[in-house]
């Protein structure tokens, strides 16, 4: 049989098939992904379950004059795969190769950025106003799906459009739900019939006719919903003024195709409840498609296999086990997470302590003031975020825990270069955000230890602190059992030497020593942004004739901005080289090397110290003493 996907290398030709023919297409889609992400790691359950929607809808919208916006945007292989990208699929995820999720600059099929949750019906519904005020005939359709529905954003947008004049398509793909009963033969036909002009225009005219004599009208629209509530869910999305129809079986192209042909030609804002499954057409991540969300390689016939030898324990590891220890020792402790249970380390802390875990879902507004509600009642509470999502509630982080002084702490994980993730992932602003806020402090671990200690000592304080650290794994250094804490905003002098002293915020602080074993330079672990050991810091600058300032974040506002600010108040004037991240988004790639491209590994330091201050250097004898 001749392969389908191999003829169809854009959309244009996907629309010249027969709709008999879309069946086999979809098994050779879902095939061909599951082999190439298990040869380059990436996200795979959700992608699994997409595949029959991403057909249909490139099937019956004139794409990429009609929009499509997805949301969350890691659903999106399927996609890309259709849209003349599946020859780069190889190179998924890596350095120069094709992005995990939607992007302007790659194709004219990504109408939208999305690799954070919840905007796709702002977005979208920005399009098709601009469409009509541009007398335009294009289609506007929003996807979203895996939990994004619960964030605050997703319903703001929906108020907006129910009363908006446009043509907008919002389409909920409901994956977190296997396929129940009622979605079968006779849902099918009722979405097709709710989604067909007889029924919207007898709908419309219905109205206009009872709207005369008004105890018949509320009497049909009773009926009309409560006849609707029998088959379908509740009339929720019908309260925000859409036209909502299903649900369907999202993997049924039978049903799927009709019922978008029908919601082409309707106007106004309509919503399309679509049911999926993740992992769809793949049994070891229908079974477990938590753990094939985003599994790295693999081998389709086996499947995710533990490796040969035991990996490094990772921070976020460290974290977890730390988050139980301190819960087993104070009562008070309860952990919050906005849907990042397994990516956050949090999963033993809800087996064990499951009255004090808190999975607020994709909502990070709402988890920021939900701890500094359950502050506000003598808890300690832990928000376990990642450092780019923690960006979406930084309103509540200013107004509703700082400006209240509350002892919120925060455990900002994926701090610094997350990888293949790329630019919207990266936690490369959270030093500059966090530190010109007032009442909080800031951490940042030099390795697993000094994280567990620092987070323990951020635990220890009565105020808002968050302790910062990247994904993965660190140098490898063993943690201690115990909740032993280090001094609050105090640094230490790891390396001693002469003439340039290097101030190291984070785990940099292991290339920093490689760099500076051969310079001859004195290397200071600073540990604390904010508050800044200025006394540490004063000490050394007098005893040095140059400082450099490292860290694994944007050098605007970072803590270098900290260092010059303290140096500057002191009325110390030093020359003063700051390395970090530069003024520049850093797309996706293996982190190591996306630091050597930023000049942040150790021969990056060093040559960048030693053109800066040539001179200095030359004339510094290497005479070491390793301290600490």
């Amino acid at each position: 049989m001749a392969s389908l996907l191999e003829s169809i290398n854009e959309p244009a030709q996907l629309r010249q098939l027969q709709r008999t023919e879309l069946p086999q297409l979809a098994e050779e889609l879902r095939a061909w992904l599951l082999d190439s992400v298990s040869r380059t790691g990436g996200h795979l359950s959700s992608n699994l379950g997409t595949v029959e929607l991403t057909i249909a809808l490139h099937y019956v919208f004139n794409t990429p004059h009609d929009r499509l916006v997805w949301d969350v945007g890691h659903q999106t292989y399927p996609h890309k795969i259709l849209t003349g990208r599946r020859e780069r699929m190889a190179s998924l995820r890596q350095l120069g190769g094709l992005s995990g999720f939607p992007q302007r600059s790659e194709s004219e099929y990504d109408s939208f950025g999305t690799a954070h949750s919840s905007t796709s019906i702002s977005a979208a519904l920005g399009m098709a106003m601009a469409a009509r005020q541009k007398g335009e005939d294009r289609k506007a359709v929003a996807i979203i799906g895996d939990g994004a529905m619960t964030a605050g954003m997703a319903f703001e947008a929906l108020n907006n459009a129910g009363v908006a004049d446009c043509n907008l398509l919002v389409i909920l793909n409901d994956n977190d739900m296997s396929i129940s009963p009622p979605v079968g033969a006779l849902n099918r036909y009722l979405a097709q019939l709710m989604s067909g002009q007889f029924y919207a225009a007898a709908k419309s005219v219905g109205k206009n006719v009872l709207k005369v004599a008004p105890p018949l009208f509320e009497l049909a629209k009773r009926f009309e919903e409560g006849a609707k509530g029998m088959v379908v869910p509740a009339t929720l999305f019908e309260k925000f003024g859409f036209n909502y129809i299903g649900p369907i079986d999202g993997h049924d192209l039978n049903s799927l195709v009709p019922t978008l042909e029908n919601i082409r030609h309707l106007k106004g804002p309509q919503f399309l409840h679509v049911v999926t499954k993740k992992g769809q057409g793949y049994k070891l991540a229908e079974a477990d498609p938590v753990a094939y969300h985003g599994p790295g390689k693999f081998d389709p016939a086996v499947g995710i296999t533990k490796p040969a030898t035991p990996p490094k324990t990772t921070f976020t590891q460290v974290f977890g086990q730390w988050l139980c220890d301190m819960a087993e020792q104070d009562p008070r402790l309860v952990g919050i997470t906005p849907a990042m249970r397994e990516g956050s380390g949090m999963v033993e802390f809800e087996k064990r302590f499951p009255g004090r875990y808190h999975d607020v879902g994709i909502a990070e507004q709402h988890a920021v003031t939900f701890a500094a509600g359950l502050a506000c009642e003598g808890l300690k509470p832990v928000l376990a975020i990642y450092s780019t999502f923690l960006q979406r509630g930084y309103d509540q982080l200013v107004h509703d825990v700082a400006l209240q002084n509350l002892p919120v702490v925060f455990a900002l994980d994926r701090a610094g270069l997350v990888g293949a993730d790329g630019a919207t992932h990266a936690g490369a602003y959270d030093i500059a955000y966090l530190r010109c806020i007032p009442n909080m402090s800031v951490a940042c671990p030099a390795d697993e230890n000094e994280c567990r200690k620092l987070l323990t000592t951020a635990f220890e304080q009565d105020h808002p602190v968050a302790v910062r650290y990247p994904r993965g794994a660190g140098a490898g250094v063993a943690t201690d059992t115990g909740l032993a804490s280090l001094p609050f905003g105090k640094g230490e002098v790891r390396l001693e030497g002469k003439g340039v002293a290097i101030l190291a915020f984070g785990t940099l602080l292991q290339p920093a020593l490689e760099a500076a074993a051969r310079l001859g330079a004195t290397v200071v672990n600073m540990r604390w942004v904010k508050p800044l050991d200025t006394a540490l810091l004063l000490d050394v600058a007098e005893r040095h004739e140059a400082l450099v300032t490292l860290e694994e974040g944007a050098v605007m506002g970072g803590a270098g901005g900290a260092v010059a600010e303290a140096l500057h108040a002191a009325g110390v004037l030093k020359p003063l080289l700051q390395l970090g991240l530069r003024d520049e988004f850093i797309e996706h790639g293996d982190p190591a090397k996306l630091l050597a491209l930023q000049g942040l590994d150790a021969p990056g330091i060093e040559h960048a110290i030693r053109t800066r201050f040539a001179g200095l250097v030359e004339r510094v004898v290497p005479s070491l003493k390793v301290v600490g």
